[in-house]
């Protein structure tokens, strides 16, 4: 039975690019808001937006009675969770459907069965699916951990069982060490997912983090949509994702797929989905985790493949087979997605908030921009400081590098510091362009691409003078007014030169 009126349950970006495909399809697109997103862009290009509770997540996006009385009231008949806030979980699954709404998503029992990573790992083994060398127990204290972490063998990493977002993780190199990360792990652990319990995986030295894109109907069919390579990273957060990853042959690609397929098979699941693999310079792969949810770097795999995973999702979620096999999916060209955020790479990637003057997305052939913000709206510390996600495609890799490096260049963005610079000094690094860069590149390289800021160029102090004068003057069809005090160009304190203070 086809779908007419959908809830995304999420915001921003995400929320958008949802809303984008329900037009496609012909669902209208019902969003909610909090009281910090009244005039956010999900809210203005929404069929209908609703109102669901104050500024913090815990009291509006995170609220699953609000959701679904939103829902009911707004008469839909299905919900997309988007990824993040809510989409992992399997309470919010339940609550969907025991409500007799559709859920755009995997079902609970396969958000469950993966939703704890060391009884993910047992179900892979029963799978057949490579995995990391490693231990766990859930009533293993420190001696055994200790114990186990001897006879894997250092360097090992502590997980949180419970873990993800790159909580929860620990490096130890050094066995002297590993009492203490083993206490600031299951610290985070418990805080971040309310879980303590942590488990042991031997490190992988020079590592490649790669995954793979998964589809299932309710007819028996899965697949594999190819790879994403995500080793582009700092702190474990993802920063630059592409697709074909440069590390894998044929071959390689052949066989990860088809454990990717294995994994969502042995949990029966059904929808889109992620299996996320560690890989060795040599092409070897253990499985890492299986993320039930749409992923942020989606856009790479729908360039390479020209598949619209978010309609899909739909149509697997109305009854819908799959419109295609395996052996009918190709993978072109190269496809490169940067995350462009308002933060200051400088002190420490710390979120850089504030009003978003002016936002000029890139465009041009085989430049694609997936935003949740525009002109004038605030960043603020309530929510993830993501700006926009700006993918590109072309004929092969190098090409796809420079369309890159001149969509970043074109990127317009005033009032807020950007990560912009930082990504194309990585783009620009030698390691990056021979396709070499593994898990611990950026984190071990960091000083080296932090790139020198220069001076503000003149159009830009020009830029910023003329939006001075517009909001002195009531606007003129201008920017929206800045809040008092939340702008440092219109503030009379010694900000700017020859101020009055």
């Amino acid at each position: 039975m086809p779908l007419a009126k959908c809830l995304i349950a999420n915001r921003g970006e995400i929320a958008v690019r949802i809303i984008r495909a329900c037009r496609e399809l012909g669902i209208r697109a019902v969003a909610v808001y909090s009281e910090a997103d009244a005039n956010a862009r999900h809210v203005q290009l929404a069929d209908e937006a609703y109102l669901i509770g104050p500024a913090s997540p815990a009291e509006s996006y995170l609220r699953i009675d609000k959701l679904l009385d939103t829902a009911r009231a707004s008469g839909c008949d299905c919900v997309h969770p988007g990824y993040g806030f809510l989409s992992e979980a399997e309470a919010f699954a339940q609550a969907v459907l025991d409500a007799g709404l559709t859920w755009v998503g995997p079902g609970p029992d396969a958000i469950r069965l993966m939703g704890v990573k060391t009884e993910a790992r047992a179900l892979m083994q029963r799978a057949g699916v490579p995995l990391v060398p490693g231990f766990q127990s859930d009533q293993a204290g420190d001696a055994a951990l200790i114990a186990a972490a001897e006879s894997i063998g250092f360097p090992v990493m502590v997980k949180a069982a419970g873990g993800g977002g790159g909580k929860g993780i620990r490096v130890v190199y050094d066995p002297a060490r590993l009492p203490e990360a083993l206490a600031s792990a299951r610290h985070e652990a418990e805080h971040a997912f309310g879980d303590p319990r942590l488990f042991l995986e031997k490190y992988i030295e020079n590592a490649r983090h790669i995954e793979i894109q998964i589809l299932a109907d309710t007819y028996g069919s899965t697949l594999h949509l190819f790879e994403r390579e995500c080793s582009a990273q700092r702190r474990h957060q993802k920063i630059v994702e592409e697709s074909p990853s440069p590390l894998l042959t044929p071959e390689q690609r052949a066989g990860m797929g088809e454990a990717a397929v294995s994994a969502a098979r042995a949990v029966g699941y059904v929808n889109a989905g992620t299996v996320e693999f560690i890989a060795t310079p040599g092409g070897e792969f253990y499985f890492l985790e299986m993320n039930t949810r749409l992923q942020v770097e989606h856009p790479v795999t729908e360039m390479v493949t020209g598949v619209d995973i978010v309609k899909l999702q739909f149509a697997v979620a109305a009854g819908e087979p799959l419109p295609f096999g395996q052996n009918s999916i190709t993978q072109r060209g190269h496809a490169i997605e940067c995350r462009i955020y308002a933060e200051d790479p400088r002190s420490g990637f710390l979120p850089a908030v504030g009003r978003l003057a002016r936002f000029l997305p890139p465009e041009g052939p085989g430049i694609r921009v997936d935003s949740g913000v525009q002109s004038g709206d605030d960043i603020t510390i309530h929510y993830d400081p993501m700006i926009a996600k700006i993918i590109v495609y072309d004929a092969a890799r190098p090409a796809a590098i420079a369309r890159m490096q001149a969509a970043l260049n074109r990127t317009v963005i005033l009032g807020t510091t950007t990560n912009i610079a930082f990504l194309r000094s990585l783009l620009a690094h030698p390691a990056f362009l021979a396709g070499q860069v593994d898990t611990r590149f950026v984190d071990d390289n960091l000083a080296a691409l932090l790139p020198d800021v220069p001076p503000l160029p003149d159009a830009v102090l020009i830029a910023a003078a003329l939006m001075d004068s517009q909001a002195q003057a009531g606007g003129n069809g201008g920017p929206p007014s800045p809040a008092a005090g939340s702008d440092p160009w219109s503030r009379a304190d010694g900000f700017r030169l020859g101020a009055e203070n």
